[in-house]
This record gives structure tokens, sequence and C-alpha cells, in this order.
């Protein structure tokens, strides 16, 4: 075999470390993205940040005293110490220093914040530091405090914080009495009818319901104590929460009239008084902290139809450190520090390249979906990814990454821009109707159906076939189900 030397020329894609950091930062959620930078920022030196939620807080001097100097009067000098800074560093590296300065033109105008050193929003509270929030009361210390006050023997009180202990997060029992003493010590020589009194001690203390056993027993533990309830709607409310709550729940009215030989109004009575009961007491004392989705795109009516902006909230501002870049242009910083100011420009370039697809993506949605912003949820067209690809110029996993976990916050209220996603439906007229479209008109429907006649998926069908859009009965309980409607009968009333 003879060796010999070609020359060929061909192209393959390479996932340089640049590439491979921008499709990272773009399939970041915005809590993810402000993690993942804030990792950045203790590795790199020559990168930090004008939006620390910090700058507000005491600060103490290396004496212990209080630094009485505020901290937002460095904030004005932020935009020309980053101009100096960046052409400083530019010229360190021998670049035009786009990665760190605000780009020029009208898309790279709302960008300025995270790209250049803009100036702090104003009107904000001048003492406005974190607040520390207060420690809420459990189930157990505010039934504990109840205890310390009825006067009852320190034995009974031993009990019945054994019982207290044994209650779950809604406020009821679920270890059965016999187990609990089995767990006890003989030589405490306990009867099983002292723990009973200690569990009626429990459940006489507020929240009322609380020590149940059973979703049965809660109720009624509140229907004994509610106050201007008749005898009778007392005793019938006592009779079918304690022995017939799974027919009640179920809506099975005619078993019940024909087991307790009541009527329609009996049995709306009850229904009123059961509904002013609280199946789970002890959950208002649970230390669970509501999330919330801060948007990243904000969609506002505009004069010639929907304005589309990026959430300045969720846009870190970042710059390159002057002092750094200074020392860099005189030479003093080598080796190491150049590839730091490099890894800096390329995240701020991938920062801004993040949001401008965000905004293109957005917008362009705006534009296809002009109709759910003006008429709602049933004015939703078709959509899907391919369409918005080919629109940008950009791939399928492109907007992929981008629609998913980004958040838009509309007048109809906040989706994630995937809702705005859906599949097709064909119609009598051979057009396309959204999911979410009928998904809405079943809602619609089902809310304004007749109470004691309500809708069933066959009919919810024939009226959107009326319509124009063919759908089939499986099809409508998969979207009821989806939205969380029970079925017919459950939805019955008297």
């Amino acid at each position: 075999m003879k060796q010999s030397l070609q020359l060929r020329t061909s192209q393959h894609l390479a996932l340089t470390p640049q590439l491979q950091q921008s499709i990272r930062l773009l399939q970041l959620s915005t809590l993810e993205l402000h993690q993942e930078i804030e990792q950045i920022l203790s590795d790199n030196p020559l990168l930090e940040r004008l939006d620390d939620p910090l700058d507000r807080s005491v600060r103490l001097l290396a004496d212990g005293a209080i630094n009485n100097a505020p901290a937002t009067g460095e904030a004005p000098a932020a935009p020309a110490q980053e101009g100096e800074g960046a052409s400083e560093a530019s010229a360190a590296s021998g670049e035009n220093g786009e990665g760190f300065e605000g780009g020029d033109g009208e898309r790279d105008a709302p960008d300025a914040d995270w790209g250049s050193g803009g100036g702090a929003g104003g009107g904000e509270d001048e003492d406005g530091r974190p607040q520390l929030e207060a420690s809420s009361v459990t189930l157990r210390e505010h039934l504990m405090e109840q205890i310390r006050v009825t006067g009852c023997s320190a034995r009974d009180r031993a009990l019945a914080e054994l019982v207290i202990d044994a209650l779950d997060d809604n406020g009821y029992l679920e270890e059965p009495l016999d187990e609990i003493h089995a767990r006890l010590p003989e030589e405490l020589e306990i009867e099983m009818d002292e723990l009973r009194c200690a569990l009626a001690l429990v459940q006489s203390l507020d929240p009322v319901g609380v020590g149940a056993r059973s979703a049965g027993e809660c109720l009624a533990l509140q229907i004994r104590r509610m106050q201007g309830v008749p005898l009778v709607t007392r005793r019938l409310a006592l009779k079918i929460v304690e022995g017939y709550l799974s027919w009640f729940a179920q809506r099975e009215y005619s078993k019940l009239k024909k087991a307790l030989d009541c009527d329609d109004e009996d049995l709306r009575e009850v229904q009123a008084v059961v509904r002013q009961c609280n199946p789970h007491p002890g959950a208002a004392f649970a230390s669970n902290v509501s999330d919330y989705v801060v948007p990243d795109v904000i969609v506002r009516r505009a004069k010639n139809g929907w304005a589309v902006m990026l959430n300045p909230d969720v846009m870190p501002r970042l710059r390159v450190n002057s002092l750094y870049a200074s020392l860099m242009k005189q030479g003093k910083c080598e080796g190491q520090m150049n590839a730091q100011l490099q890894e800096a420009k390329w995240l701020i370039k991938n920062m801004r390249q993040r949001f401008d697809t965000i905004l293109r993506v957005a917008e362009a949605i705006v534009e296809r979906q002009k109709n759910f912003f003006s008429h709602g949820a049933v004015a939703m067209r078709p959509l899907v990814l391919r369409e918005i690809a080919d629109t940008l110029g950009l791939h399928e996993s492109t907007i992929s990454r981008v629609t998913t976990q980004k958040y838009m916050l509309t007048p109809h209220g906040m989706f994630e821009l995937k809702y705005f996603f859906g599949s097709h439906v064909a119609t009598e007229a051979g057009g396309e109707a959204s999911s979410t479209a009928i998904r809405a008109l079943i809602a619609q429907l089902t809310g304004a159906e007749d109470p004691k006649n309500p809708l069933s998926d066959s009919k919810i069908a024939e009226m959107l076939g009326e319509q124009g859009m063919v759908i089939a009965r499986r099809t409508v309980a998969k979207y009821r189900e989806a939205l969380k409607i029970p079925p017919v009968s459950l939805r019955k009333a008297l």
C-alpha cells in the first residue's frame, strides 16, 4: 500500500465552550439562571453584579461599627465606571468590548441594564432592607398552649401530648388508639380509658375537628359545636356524616332519601351545614411557603396592537470589574486573568443573546396568537414549534428550550410559553381548532349548565359538533379530566 498526503475541505459543527454555555443558559429557568450566575461570579473575579439584592443591607466595618455610608451612593457612578472599565478591558484584550458593553440599535437598547451599568431604578424605599419573616405557630404549639390552661393533671397532660404528637399535618389521628396503647411501657399502668379521655380532651380544643380519626368524625365534631343549626337538621347531618358520607359525597340523593326518609329540602339544609365545615382543620398551621412565578416577558396593549417587553427584574446586570481591567491594560495581569476576561465577555454576550432570543420568540407567539390576547382562550389557534422555528430561522430544539420554564404575563394571567402551543382538531369547514380553545369551550359549557341537569360528555361532544368541531366523547372526557371538572354524576345538584 502506497502512502500519500491528501488535502480535503469539509465542514462540521464544533461545540465550542462559548456555544455550550449559550445553550445551557438558554434552557435554564429564571431561578436556575441566577443560581448559575452566582456560581460564575464566585469563580471569576473579573465579573461583578450591579443588582445585588443586599446592597441596601446594613454593613459592618472591620471594628464592628455600622457603616453609615449609603450603599446606593455608588450607583450613579456605575455607568461611568463601566464605560471606563469596558474601554480599558477592550484595550487590554485587543478587541472591541462587544461582550460587556451595551450594544447599539433598537433591540439592544432594553438590554443595556445587564450589559451596561445603567442607573438603578428610582422611587424605591430608602430603608428597603431585607426583613426576617416571623416564625409561625405550629399545630402542636397551638394545642399545647390550650392544654396548659385546662388545669388537668400532669398525667393527663402527658397523655394528651402523646396524642398530639401522633397527629398529622391535617390534624387527623392516623394511628389507632390500641396501637398507641400497645407502645406504652407496662410499668406506667395506663388504661385504655385514660387514653380515650386524652383523645376526647384533644378533640375539645381549637381548631374544631382536630384529633378526628376519619373525615366523618371530623365533620361530626364540627357539626356538634356549630351554632344556629336547627335540631332536626343537626341530627340528620350527623347521621349522614357518620354513616352515609360516601353516598353523600357521590351525590346518591335517591339512596339517602330512601334510607333516611327525608326529602330534597332536608338534604339541601344538610348540604349547607356540611359546606361550612373544614375537612382539614390542621392545614391552617402548615408551614408550607407558597411559591410564585416571576414572568420573563410582559405583554401589554399598545396603540397598534400588543407590545412585548422583557421583564427587567429578571435580567441580571453584569459588568467587568474596572480595577482588574485597568491592571490588565497596564500589563500587570497575564495568563489566567486573560482567560477569565474572555469568559466574562462570553457570559455577557451569551446573556444578551439569551434574552434577545426569548424576546424574538415571544414576539412571534404574540403575533400568531393575537386573537387569544383580544378574546381569551376560546380564540386560541393551533400552533407548533416548527412554525415559530421556520419564521425566526432557528432550530426547533432552540424554540423548545426557549419555551420551557419561561413565563409570559398577559392581561389574561400568567402562562408558560409552551401554553400557546397545542395540537389541532379538524372542523367541518375544513379548518383547524386548537385543543386549548376546545378545553376553554368545555369549561364555558360546564360553567353555564343547569346544576340540576348537568351536561354529559356525549352532550358536550354534540354541542361542540353543532359549532363545527368534530370531537369524540372520549376526547371530551380527557379534556374535562385535564380541567379537573368532575363527571356528570358529581356535578348534579338537588
